[in-house]
């Protein structure tokens, strides 16, 4: 495939998540609370797959290509043109979501946000910095290895991307109190560059605590539980 058809699959997939899943947040949040917006995020993840998986595999998550990096199943040239795709389409995605957030009476990026991730005085639940690294951290650990897992050759072929999917309605679940849940160091690029300095100055931990999680789910696919 070429690689500038993967680049624009990378790109259109991470909006969607970003918009989907972060605008369940900011516009119908209320309504569907925190079980919806997991469910939001898995569903946009689920769908993407079946639709550029083919083309590009469906990463739309840096934390991801990294993983599949150090995996051996990506290269480095490639590595970067998806990376800077996710991150562009992630921003796209949460460009039009505050275009569209905006035509709701009484809304504030200030007071309502984007759908960023935080921790500390910026937690939904105001979780310390310790408890968000090590949540993401373990989740998107957890998350590789299920991918690691369902898209290997003695994997069920064509449910992959159930797995995928329901693996991030599984975290959401769990973290959505803690961190807003990233486990995506693209999603939470996009919305924290329009939410402001707050949000910009926290994004450390939401690149390098999944990052971290990706790299060793990949070591202990690759060296522990992947067949030889």
């Amino acid at each position: 495939m070429n690689s500038s058809k993967k680049y624009v699959a990378e790109f259109f997939g991470t909006l969607v998540l970003v918009l989907i899943g972060c605008g369940s947040a900011v516009i119908a949040g209320t309504e569907i609370s925190f079980m919806g917006i997991s469910f939001a995020f898995g569903l946009a993840v689920l769908t993407m797959v079946y639709t550029i998986g083919n083309i590009s595999g469906c990463h739309i998550n840096p934390a991801i290509t990294i993983a599949m990096l150090t995996a051996g199943k990506i290269n480095g040239k490639e590595t970067v043109g998806y990376i800077i795709s996710q991150c562009l389409g992630a921003i796209a995605g949460a460009g039009i979501l505050l275009m569209i957030a905006k035509g709701i009476p009484g809304y504030s990026l200030e007071t309502n946000g984007l759908g960023q991730n935080g921790f500390g005085e910026f937690s939904p639940m105001k979780y310390s910095m310790e408890a968000g690294f090590i949540a993401e951290v373990v989740l998107t650990f957890i998350f590789l290895l299920v991918i690691f897992g369902s898209t290997s050759d003695d994997a069920p072929k064509g449910f992959a991307g159930i797995a995928i999917g329901l693996s991030l309605v599984m975290i959401h679940l769990v973290s959505i109190p803690i961190t807003g849940t990233s486990v995506n160091p693209a999603r939470s690029l996009g919305p924290a560059l329009f939410a402001g300095a707050n949000a910009v100055g926290q994004l450390w931990l939401f690149w390098l605590a999944p990052i971290l999680g990706g790299v060793l789910a990949a070591l202990v696919w690759k060296n522990l539980l992947a067949k030889k």
